[in-house]
């Protein structure tokens, strides 16, 4: 596919997606880039934002299968990943799916439900399948997990553990709209909402395709080498616990390629590694206060490393077919 080609399509994608998601292009933005990236997205933000329908707005806009599973105390793992039932015409056990069989999951207040049953999306996170009863049944691709939850409330959750963060590979929010978009927001929606209007722009072969492209974006040598420069300083700061792990580096990497192809381009540069390490980074630490305010200075601490961290003077670029 060309790198124009892609350009175009990923740009159609966005502007399909911000017909219901309006005045928030960056985070509609990182949400694509993370589809395009073969990732899951973390949404950390205040309830009636739009989180729910930016995962059916990208579902729509690619005619993908939708499954939203909604997060409680009483679910059991069984309830994501699907069970193993006895046929009696058979006298066979058959597996049944869970909801988790689709090509973008919602997982709605993530943090509702107990460990074991967070427990349950890191085989499909990380490898696309669920082993069931020692049976590995694949997941449908391109496979796409949105997970939500309330940065707010305390009482009545369990905290992600940092084993499932670091599996996200990009965490976002959305925030509250700006008065203007806020007031149109409800113009639209007096009689229907926009979501019901939405159609299709892009095929799940088209989303493969371009999954493909991004993997072959050139990226220098001396940018990788500053992309793992990011991410070891971030395990030597003395503001932080815990830095990023080794799929920092991967999922840094993997974004930087995904925005440059975004931009138009089938190479890499120093501001594509910038711009993303702000929010593939951060959800990765564990600040030394654990305190509440510590995604604020896991944010700031990202800031001081990347001023901190000295960027390639000459990097090789591509030509190809880039304009």
């Amino acid at each position: 596919m060309h790198t124009l080609e892609a350009k175009d399509r990923i740009q159609a994608l966005i502007v399909n997606i911000e017909s219901v998601i309006r005045g928030k292009r960056l985070t509609v933005e990182l949400a694509v880039i993370a589809l395009l990236c073969d990732g899951q997205l973390l949404i950390e933000d205040v309830p009636g934002v739009g989180k729910t329908m930016l995962a059916r707005a990208m579902a729509r806009s690619i005619d993908a299968t939708f499954q939203r599973i909604q997060f409680t105390p009483d679910l059991l793992p069984s309830d994501v990943t699907g069970i193993s039932v006895y046929n009696q015409r058979t006298e066979e056990f058959e597996f049944q799916p869970g909801p988790i069989f689709a090509n973008i999951v919602l997982i709605d207040e993530v943090n509702r439900t107990t460990p074991r049953t967070q427990s349950s999306l890191l085989e499909a996170m990380e490898e696309h399948q669920v082993t069931v009863d020692h049976q590995t049944h694949r997941l449908p691709e391109p496979f796409f997990v949105i997970a939500t939850q309330n940065p707010i409330e305390f009482y009545g959750t369990y905290p992600l553990p940092e084993g499932q963060r670091d599996r996200f590979l990009i965490s976002v929010g959305l925030g509250y709209p700006s008065f203007d978009t806020e007031r149109e927001i409800a113009t639209e929606q007096l009689l229907e909402h926009p979501i019901e209007r939405l159609q299709p722009v892009l095929s799940v072969g088209d989303v493969l395709a371009l999954q493909r492209r991004v993997r072959e974006v050139h990226i220098d040598p001396d940018l990788l080498d500053y992309a793992v420069a990011i991410v070891q300083a971030t395990r030597d700061h003395p503001s932080l616990v815990l830095g990023a792990s080794p799929r920092g580096s991967l999922s840094l990497v993997r974004t930087a390629r995904a925005a440059a192809l975004l931009d138009g381009r089938d190479f890499v540069t120093p501001d594509d590694i910038k711009r993303m390490s702000v929010c593939v980074l951060p959800h990765r630490f564990i600040t030394s206060d654990r305190s509440r305010r510590s995604d604020e200075r896991s944010a700031a601490v990202m800031r001081e490393i990347l001023e901190e961290v000295p960027v390639p003077v000459r990097v090789g670029g591509r030509g190809g077919d880039a304009p």
